[in-house]
């Protein structure tokens, strides 16, 4: 029987039952294994690898889980995120962070180079540009391009981040190495959170309007920053599997562990309908290694007597007719070789009726035109012939 493409639903979610020495048994395998493979490389290489210190640092270790239905139906642009306890990307300095905001892009210019953000953060955002800026000025296929390969961490405010798929095309959302991350750099009410704005900050949203008018101060917006950079990413798609990036290659198995079951717990409690109940395994694995199995449930279907049909019952039945009706009445397409063939035949027929000529009064033209069709005629014959042998010869070579 096929897999199912139907979607779970959200319900009631269960505790997590993986085991931390079976995951730390596997980070421990998996980073032995790719170690090894890294060092017999390295030694049948022609050439010493001046990379190889760094090389370790960016080969990355995924999280995947199989569920037993889709987890959506369909998919979703916007990533969720999973706070790790060892972060991915938020300690390294030489991590370049490309900001997407909304407008105006002068007011968050300000507040990263303020003195109240820090400086260490600062140094890495390279670029800050508003939707407005984002659509002029990279417009093009090569702008976004170029843009792509100059940050290694996109982040965007999270009030136009679907709006992006349309700004940023194809080069963005191909993949989901360098899709944007929201970020929440504003307050839903700012009088409820009880936070007064600064005489700069006031002085800012009375010069440019009400769309800074609830934005964070500073240092919030520097440890929403930080936590979106740190963090694990969440893909969903219309699949029963979901990777999620836990660490590096040069973790600690112990890192990678604590990383993996928080991201087991994230998935099982807040993006995976029903929960654990919808989870059917979780593996670690490398980017060229065989998944390692960290937990594995003993009921395969989410709903056995759903989605499993018994031999000869009714539901089964059913369905099998269901198909058959479906098919019922459906014309095949003609293979490409016979249309080309059936226009070849018709454009032979019309050229015919150009080339007859026109009967003659006299009794000599007659007799001429006669001889002229018979010609003819026998020219459409021979072509008549070389298109049937034509069409046959492509029917025998797609059945083969």
């Amino acid at each position: 029987m096929g897999k199912s493409l139907a979607v779970a639903k959200k319900g009631e979610t269960s505790v997590v039952p993986i085991s931390s020495e079976q995951t730390l048994k596997a980070s421990k395998a998996l980073l032995s294994h790719m170690q090894k493979a890294a060092k017999e490389a390295a030694a049948s290489a022609d050439k010493k690898n001046l990379l190889e210190e760094s090389t370790e640092a960016e080969t990355p270790i995924w999280l995947t889980a199989t569920t037993k239905r889709n987890v959506r139906d369909t998919n979703k642009l916007k990533p969720g995120r999973v706070t790790l306890p060892h972060p991915l990307n938020r300690t390294d300095p030489e991590t370049t962070i490309c900001l997407i905001v909304a407008d105006p892009q002068r007011f968050y210019k300000d507040v990263v180079a303020s003195e109240e953000f820090p400086e260490a953060l600062g140094k890495r955002i390279t670029r800050v540009v508003d939707l407005k800026h984002l659509q002029a000025k990279f417009r093009t296929f090569e702008a976004q391009r170029k843009l792509f390969s100059e940050h290694d961490v996109f982040l965007a405010d999270e009030r136009i981040v679907n709006r992006l798929p349309k700004a940023l095309g194809k080069t963005f959302f191909k993949t989901t190495a360098k899709r944007p991350v929201p970020v929440k750099l504003h307050r839903p009410d700012k009088k409820a959170d009880g936070v007064k704005s600064t005489p700069g900050q006031k002085k800012a949203q009375k010069e440019q309007g009400s769309s800074v008018k609830h934005a964070k101060s500073a240092g919030d917006m520097a440890k929403e920053i930080e936590a979106a950079v740190g963090a694990a990413l969440v893909h969903l798609t219309q699949t029963t599997n979901t990777a999620v990036k836990i660490g590096y290659a040069a973790f600690t198995p112990q890192q990678i562990a604590e990383n993996a079951e928080a991201v087991v717990t994230a998935l099982v409690e807040k993006f995976i309908p029903r929960g654990i109940d919808n989870l059917r395994a979780v593996y670690l694995k490398g980017p060229e290694t065989a998944a390692l199995p960290i937990w594995q449930t003993e009921e395969l279907w989410l709903d056995g007597d759903k989605d499993v049909l018994a031999e000869g019952s009714e539901e089964l039945k059913a369905l099998e007719e269901k198909k058959e009706k479906a098919n019922v009445g459906k014309k095949r397409k003609a293979p490409a070789a016979d249309e080309q063939v059936k226009e070849e035949e018709e454009q032979v027929d019309a050229a015919a009726e150009v080339e007859k000529p026109a009967k003659k009064k006299n009794k000599k033209a007659k007799v001429d035109a006669e001889s002229n069709d018979a010609k003819l005629d026998a020219q459409i014959k021979e072509r008549k012939e070389k298109l049937k042998k034509q069409k046959k010869a492509a029917k025998a070579a797609m059945e083969e």
